[in-house]
Protein backbone atom coordinates (compact mmCIF):
# COMPACT_ATOMS: atom_id res chain seq x y z
CA UNK A 1 0.00 0.00 0.00
CA UNK A 2 2.94 2.12 1.02
CA UNK A 3 4.03 2.08 -3.12
CA UNK A 4 1.20 2.46 -4.44
CA UNK A 5 1.03 6.08 -2.18
CA UNK A 6 4.49 7.01 -3.15
CA UNK A 7 3.69 6.00 -7.03
CA UNK A 8 0.35 8.75 -6.44
CA UNK A 9 2.35 10.98 -5.14
CA UNK A 10 5.05 10.95 -7.41
CA UNK A 11 2.38 11.07 -10.39
CA UNK A 12 0.46 14.05 -9.13
CA UNK A 13 4.11 15.74 -8.86
CA UNK A 14 4.37 15.15 -12.41
CA UNK A 15 0.68 15.87 -13.00
CA UNK A 16 1.31 19.68 -11.36
CA UNK A 17 4.91 20.27 -13.21
CA UNK A 18 3.19 19.65 -17.12
CA UNK A 19 0.25 21.84 -15.62
CA UNK A 20 2.61 24.48 -14.56
CA UNK A 21 4.62 24.62 -17.81
CA UNK A 22 1.79 24.43 -20.05
CA UNK A 23 -0.14 27.06 -18.73
CA UNK A 24 3.28 29.09 -18.65
CA UNK A 25 3.44 28.61 -22.27
CA UNK A 26 -0.14 29.36 -22.72
CA UNK A 27 0.14 32.79 -21.05
CA UNK A 28 3.73 33.26 -23.36
CA UNK A 29 1.43 32.63 -26.12
CA UNK A 30 -1.13 34.92 -24.99
CA UNK A 31 0.85 37.73 -23.93
CA UNK A 32 2.32 37.46 -27.64
CA UNK A 33 -0.71 38.04 -29.16
CA UNK A 34 -1.92 40.68 -27.29
CA UNK A 35 1.25 42.40 -27.69
CA UNK A 36 0.89 42.32 -31.29
CA UNK A 37 -2.39 43.25 -31.19
CA UNK A 38 -1.42 46.41 -29.27
CA UNK A 39 1.48 47.12 -32.26
CA UNK A 40 4.27 45.90 -29.47
CA UNK A 41 7.15 43.93 -30.68
CA UNK A 42 6.18 40.23 -28.94
CA UNK A 43 9.21 38.74 -26.81
CA UNK A 44 11.08 36.00 -28.59
CA UNK A 45 13.74 34.13 -26.56
CA UNK A 46 15.80 32.24 -28.65
CA UNK A 47 14.59 28.64 -28.80
CA UNK A 48 17.20 25.31 -28.51
CA UNK A 49 17.63 25.22 -31.86
CA UNK A 50 18.73 28.48 -32.22
CA UNK A 51 21.24 28.29 -29.01
CA UNK A 52 22.49 25.37 -30.30
CA UNK A 53 23.07 27.23 -33.74
CA UNK A 54 25.06 29.64 -31.68
CA UNK A 55 26.85 27.55 -29.79
CA UNK A 56 27.93 25.99 -33.32
CA UNK A 57 28.62 29.15 -34.55
CA UNK A 58 30.88 30.15 -32.06
CA UNK A 59 32.67 26.86 -32.05
CA UNK A 60 33.38 27.37 -35.39
CA UNK A 61 35.10 30.34 -34.75
CA UNK A 62 36.64 29.86 -32.16
CA UNK A 63 38.52 26.76 -34.10
CA UNK A 64 38.56 28.99 -37.10
CA UNK A 65 41.00 31.06 -35.01
CA UNK A 66 42.97 28.66 -33.27
CA UNK A 67 43.72 27.44 -36.74
CA UNK A 68 44.52 30.59 -38.02
CA UNK A 69 47.01 31.25 -34.95
CA UNK A 70 48.87 27.89 -35.21
CA UNK A 71 49.36 28.60 -39.14
CA UNK A 72 50.67 31.96 -38.49
CA UNK A 73 53.08 30.73 -35.44
CA UNK A 74 53.76 27.72 -38.09
CA UNK A 75 55.01 30.48 -40.80
CA UNK A 76 57.24 32.56 -38.23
Amino acid sequence: MNKHLHDSLYYLRRAATHARLGAAEYRARLTNWVRTRLGREPDHEPSRVDRVRELEHRAERRARKTVRDARDRVMR
